[in-house]
């Protein structure tokens, strides 16, 4: 039976593009990037909605193939640093004794730039894969789904993630409405006719949420005493010290082991009960709660799927995920598995609705 029409729980598709984003920062192999690169350009055409903020993929793209321009940029610039044959032999420009050990220009060698391009190519993977999760999670939605402790946070970031897609939305309107009417032809006073619109788009539709969100109580303390909101406090700062310690701690072989996984966890039980007492004080309804179903957890189970056999690969086949400079960088059949394992979101998950 086929599954009917439906968006997805927004945290599920960040819970997937997440998966994919660490697999994805756990090696350097081009061929693996790209193919993880692709399969989130298919889940995103086959998955996403017809709204707004679902267009601001290939922006994202954009955003990923300027990364890699400026990574390999940035190695010529600052020298190669890399032994190897020279490329692209540039003049030298001599710096400050304070400076040492960093060169502008000079020769810049095949290594360097294959490393530039390599770091570059991660770097872009990482914002596709942000940009694939902004596409396919309705942000409302992802607002609507967070713990009550965390809502001004969350509504913050709501917002920030949401600039691009409005954005978007204002250059396709300003288009539009320019297509209609003749005007200068000058490429600078076009510039500007473009421009100015598009900003007072942007402002006022920033206004307007600022606006609607003051009237819906957004950023108001609620009704917590002076004493329940310093031990709220007390509580959050403590366990956030106690958690940072207990990553510095296993982070750190030469530490006590009594810092480490029993302060993690003390740090981390302080801090989910700070979480719930700000909570408290946050006062909202659900009118209609989104529901967990076997979609979901078959999405999130993907992206965690992907997420370790990426670290497995880069733990146990370490040529495969940070292949040497001089020589064609090879795939195993893991790692091939790894990237092309996330195209099972678009089978796991029901047909996008549409609104129109």
């Amino acid at each position: 039976m086929r599954a009917l029409p439906r968006d997805l729980h927004p945290v599920a598709w960040w819970l997937w593009a997440i998966g994919l984003a660490t697999a994805a920062s756990l090696t350097t192999n081009p061929w693996v990037l790209l193919m993880i690169v692709g399969v989130v350009a298919v889940v995103v055409t086959l998955r996403r909605t017809d709204h707004p903020w679902a267009r601001s993929f290939r922006f994202y793209v954009w955003l990923g193939v300027a990364a890699v321009v400026l990574r390999v940029l940035w190695r010529v610039v600052l020298g190669g640093g890399y032994p190897g044959e020279v490329v692209l032999d540039l003049p030298e420009v001599p710096l400050p004794d304070f400076v040492l050990g960093i060169t502008l220009l000079g020769p810049v060698t095949g290594e360097a730039l294959l490393a530039g391009l390599y770091e570059g190519l991660r770097l872009a993977t990482l914002v596709i894969c942000v940009g694939a999760a902004n596409s396919l999670a309705n942000p409302k939605r992802l607002l609507r789904s967070l713990p009550p402790a965390l809502y001004e946070i969350g509504t913050a970031l709501v917002v920030a993630v949401t600039v691009l897609p409005q954005f978007t939305q204002s250059i396709q309107r300003v288009r539009a409405a320019q297509a209609l009417r003749a005007g200068d032809t000058g490429r600078v006073r076009r510039l500007r006719r473009f421009l100015v619109p598009v900003l007072e788009d942007t402002f006022d539709r920033s206004l307007a949420l600022a606006a609607g969100m003051d009237t819906r109580g957004y950023g108001r303390s609620g009704t917590a005493s002076p004493g329940e909101r310093r031990t709220t406090g007390a509580l959050l700062l403590g366990g956030l010290c106690g958690v940072a310690v207990g990553v510095y701690a296993l982070l750190d072989q030469t530490a006590p082991r009594l810092l480490a996984g029993p302060m993690l966890a003390l740090g981390a039980a302080v801090a989910i009960a700070g979480l719930v007492s700000a909570g408290r004080r946050v006062e909202r309804t659900r009118y209609r709660p989104d529901r967990w179903q076997g979609p979901e957890l078959a999405v999130v189970a993907v992206g965690a799927a992907v997420a370790v056999l990426g670290w497995w690969v880069s733990h146990h086949q370490l040529l495969v995920a940070y292949p040497a400079l001089g020589s064609a960088p090879e795939v195993s059949l893991t790692a091939l598995a790894a990237a092309l394992l996330g195209l099972a979101a678009v089978a796991v998950t029901p047909p996008p609705a549409v609104t129109r």
